[in-house]
């Protein structure tokens, strides 16, 4: 176990955990990196399926962890793929773009990998140039196109060249773009609705100070929600501080059920509906 992940929460043994379980139809993480917990893939999946998390979808950030979301999705049935590079990891694929980009667009063609991405803009960061990001998300937005596979899209502190390049390749099938880990507000959640994006709310809806993101997750369609870890980051209370995990998938599905006034059941099953329309599964 690498240094990072030591303390990493286990359903055995936390009732409350067991308390959280999801009933059917259960839950998904629908954007996870397992690749990076340091735990054996049989336990973590494990741990996900007791607490009614059926499905996780693991997501590239880079060539090497594109690799693995596809090996392991053909190694594990409950595991699907994303494949993409990071905005982050951009600039350091620059001058190798085209091989790269030729050796995730054969990834993409795996009979499991549901989604391109991680892709997007990241302004939070200067790892990569904006122009050089903006031109892979642009390679990722036409491979997904090609493709006929998601958009997964990472957006931080970017949401309005985000937008405005996803309208370039407007008009979008509907449940063909996702907002990963959303970080938007009404006003983005609005524009997300009408343009006909799914919105992935994370563990930092459950967050205290997050008031702005729990007034978008409750004006947001339910019909247009999925939830996801982004493991091993963005752990929901009651575990926030600790390194994360598919499981805790059903802390976020109740948060945001309770925060939208729908029966845990019922959000489940949207959930799920949602899910198969997104990632056809």
């Amino acid at each position: 176990m690498s240094s990072q992940n030591e303390g990493v929460f286990h359903h055995k043994g936390h009732a409350d955990l067991e308390a959280a379980a999801l009933p059917d139809p259960g839950g998904f993480d629908a954007h996870t990196h397992i690749d990076i917990m340091g735990l054996p893939v049989d336990g973590v999946l494990a741990a996900a399926s007791a607490a009614g998390i059926k499905r996780v979808v693991n997501v590239g950030c880079d060539l090497p962890s594109s690799r693995w979301s596809v090996s392991a999705a053909a190694e594990y049935a409950d595991v699907y793929a994303a494949v993409a590079i990071h905005p982050n990891e951009t600039g350091a694929v620059y001058r190798e773009r085209e091989p790269v980009l030729a050796a995730i667009t054969e990834l993409a063609e795996s009979p499991k990998v549901v989604a391109i991405g991680e892709t997007g803009l990241d302004y939070y960061r200067d790892r990569s140039a904006r122009e050089v990001q903006q031109a892979w998300f642009r390679a990722h937005i036409e491979l997904a196109q090609r493709t006929g596979k998601a958009l997964m899209i990472h957006d931080r502190d970017a949401h309005e060249d985000v937008l405005s390049i996803l309208a370039e390749y407007a008009p979008w099938p509907p449940y063909s773009v996702i907002f990963h880990c959303f970080s938007g507000d009404v006003e983005m959640v609005q524009q997300c609705a009408a343009a006909g994006y799914v919105m992935s709310f994370a563990g930092n809806v459950t967050f205290k100070n997050a008031v702005v993101l729990q007034e978008a997750a409750r004006a947001a369609p339910a019909q247009l929600m999925l939830a996801e870890t982004d493991a091993p980051f963005m752990t929901p209370v009651p575990h926030r501080g600790k390194p994360n995990s598919p499981a805790m998938t059903a802390y976020t599905i109740r948060y945001l059920a309770a925060l939208k006034n729908i029966d845990v059941t019922d959000f489940c099953a949207q959930l799920q509906a949602t899910g198969t329309r997104t990632f056809g599964w």
